[in-house]
């Protein structure tokens, strides 16, 4: 009861949750109970409440994915990830706002509503998974599940001072995350700390056999590797994440996260990534293109909203244009245009070759290093409205699109502060090498003192 009165009283501020399940929360919490009473193990997360994105689909809830279009949606089914989690005694207690369809960097264009940072109430949380990201930060939540498609989560956790995780893609099953992007989205952990991060990524990590991208490679242990040495690795700092547009109060803070590390022993080695300016470009081709495909479904027809009309296909069109927001809108377009015959050669399949040099660039480099460090975010959490230019949004996310174009998995790990705000310091690992991510991370939040706790945290 205590965190579902927490999560309301820090949602009057945030905005971060969609809906508190008090109901479900507390009953699933007597079930943790119970289990303990009868002598029964009742798994790594007993008691522990978790909010989900709203895109992540739960048995008997709400599932809007931030849209209109969904605004009366009920998920009939648990993801394969929900189904982890309430084995192993985790306690579902809400769903987190979002950007619309995933389709953000800021969690501005929920349709419920901004999302608020609880560093500073007038500044975003990063997005996509903002909701997410901002109920962990203002202590509504130890633990959170989002999603990644181009950096969702761990621009959020860089923004909002926690962790963020992108897996490997194909380590954590997507089976019941709403698709955006299939090539590239994943469910994706938020946590306080590095150790709790890797808690949850074991929990919610594994093969299923139900969903055809899911991976069946062991999972290794992250709690342990959490606790290792890191003298001795070398880690690649790339020259292109350290160029022109980066704040220099994020260069500052990330140089002292460099000599942290160098003090632990490793060895840090300059490289080059060049194709990494293609990045942005290649993906705002291609997850575009992948979403014109996947939103087709929300029509008006099957399920969701439903606006009245004459004819079938002026209820695809009037349902479609009332229930979709500006921004995605604006993909679909992009996407359907990429698709379209005379287009698809001179965009999308280029596209498609510069993913490939990016891909290949990567794991040549991560041949040679053990892992990359670099800054999540060119700047900290700006202000709402300050970047009203799509382009300039997109750009945001310009050092997190890269590991997500290869499927590489990256940690956002917070620093330093710089004017108040978090600073996210970014692992890129090898392929289905999570535990070097997890390691190199716990050695940077050993090496700093602890960030103080968002104002938030102490409102009463």
């Amino acid at each position: 009861m205590a965190a579902i009165q927490r999560a309301r009283r820090t949602h009057e501020v945030t905005n971060a949750l969609y809906r508190i399940d008090a109901a479900g929360g507390l009953a699933a919490a007597e079930a943790v109970d119970a289990s303990v009473a009868s002598g029964a193990d009742p798994g790594p997360l007993a008691g522990v409440p978790i909010v989900l994105k709203d895109n992540i689909c739960q048995h008997g809830q709400p599932c809007t994915c931030g849209s209109r279009i969904l605004e009366d949606h009920v998920a009939s089914y648990d993801a394969f990830s929900v189904g982890r989690l309430r084995t192993a005694g985790a306690v579902l207690v809400g769903r987190a706002n979002m950007d619309e369809f995933a389709m953000g960097s800021s969690t501005e264009t929920c349709a419920w509503g901004p999302v608020r940072n609880p560093w500073d109430p007038d500044r975003v949380p990063g997005g996509s998974s903002g909701g997410s990201a901002a109920a962990v930060a203002a202590g509504a939540v130890p633990l959170a599940l989002g999603s990644e498609t181009g950096g969702s989560v761990r621009l959020p956790a860089a923004f909002c001072g926690v962790v963020g995780v992108k897996p490997t893609w194909g380590r954590v099953s997507r089976r019941g995350l709403v698709a955006y992007a299939s090539s590239t989205d994943q469910i994706a952990p938020v946590a306080r700390s590095v150790t709790d991060a890797a808690l949850l990524t074991e929990v919610v990590a594994g093969h299923d056999p139900r969903d055809s991208t899911s991976k069946d490679r062991p999972v290794d242990d992250l709690q342990a590797a959490c606790r290792c040495s890191i003298e001795g690795l070398k880690l690649g700092v790339p020259r292109e994440y350290y160029g022109q547009g980066l704040d220099d109060g994020v260069r500052g803070a990330i140089a002292s996260a460099l000599d942290s590390l160098r003090e632990q022993g490793v060895e840090l080695v300059d490289i080059s990534l060049p194709s990494t300016d293609l990045a942005v470009a290649c993906y705002y081709v291609i997850a575009p293109a992948e979403a014109s495909a996947n939103l087709a479904r929300f029509d008006g027809v099957r399920y969701g909203r439903r606006a009245s009309a004459d004819t079938a296909e002026e209820v695809v069109r009037r349902t479609r244009s009332t229930g979709f927001g500006t921004e995605v809108k604006r993909r679909i377009l992009i996407g359907t245009w990429v698709l379209s015959a005379g287009y698809v050669d001179a965009y999308y399949r280029v596209a498609q070759r510069v993913r490939a040099t990016i891909t290949a660039e990567l794991d040549r480099v991560l041949e040679q290093v053990d892992a990359l460090i670099t800054p999540t975010a060119a700047p900290t959490a700006f202000r709402f409205n300050e970047r009203n230019d799509p382009l300039a949004m997109y750009l945001t996310d310009v050092y997190t699109i890269p590991p997500s174009l290869a499927g590489l998995p990256a940690i956002s790990v917070p620093c330093s502060l710089c004017d108040g705000l978090p600073v996210g310091l970014q692992v890129i690992g090898r392929r289905f090498d999570e535990a070097s991510c997890f390691a190199i991370a716990a050695a940077v939040e050993r090496a700093r003192p602890p960030l103080p706790l968002p104002p938030l945290w102490s409102s009463p």
